[in-house]
């Protein structure tokens, strides 16, 4: 699922005010127009895109914002304790979850893995996460103790667990028994 981005706000400070951007072109590579009170000095200044997906990145030239995405963009949606029985456990393709939190390094290093993992799967496995400081009922039915923990369910069955930031390798070996 791919979205565009119509604004961008960017925490104020001296040096960066609140800037409102308004879309150029819609397209993978979308560009926004910039008031000049906003960094005209600076040329590339980069910048964090987390709503984006991880493989994006947004860039500030000439008093321009460029937003990098790649043209296949699928992103891993955040799973609760609402959505957790609809997404998850009725799910007709086998899912991979990620159990995460915002706080833990080893998480933020997995993270490009498994949207890797969604975009090679894409049709054949569904990716979710689930942020276990928001969802701790989730995290606790399952017996989490360590994450990153990546789990494999299949026809709403806990099939097989990973613990750790492991290699993209281990993962797609884990994901192979269950398709």
């Amino acid at each position: 699922m791919a979205g565009v981005l119509e604004t961008l706000t960017v925490p104020r400070t001296s040096r960066f005010p609140t800037a409102s951007l308004t879309p150029i072109v819609s397209s993978p590579v979308c560009q926004f127009s910039l008031r000049r009170t906003f960094v005209p000095e600076s040329r590339t200044l980069k910048l964090n895109a987390h709503s984006f997906s991880s493989s994006g990145s947004v860039r500030l030239r000439s008093g321009r914002i460029v937003c990098e995405a790649q043209e296949t963009a699928v992103q891993v949606l955040p799973v609760t304790d609402d959505t957790w029985q609809s997404l998850v456990l009725e799910s007709n393709l086998p899912v991979l979850v990620e159990f995460w939190a915002p706080w833990c390094g080893p998480c933020r290093m997995i993270h490009p893995v498994i949207d890797e993992l969604a975009k090679e799967y894409s049709g054949k496995l569904s990716c979710y996460k689930v942020n276990t400081d928001e969802s701790p009922s989730i995290a606790t039915k399952y017996g989490i103790r360590s994450i990153p923990t990546v789990m494999v369910f299949k026809e709403g069955e806990k099939k097989d667990a990973v613990i750790g930031a492991v290699p993209k390798t281990t993962l797609s070996s884990c994901i192979e028994k269950f398709l």
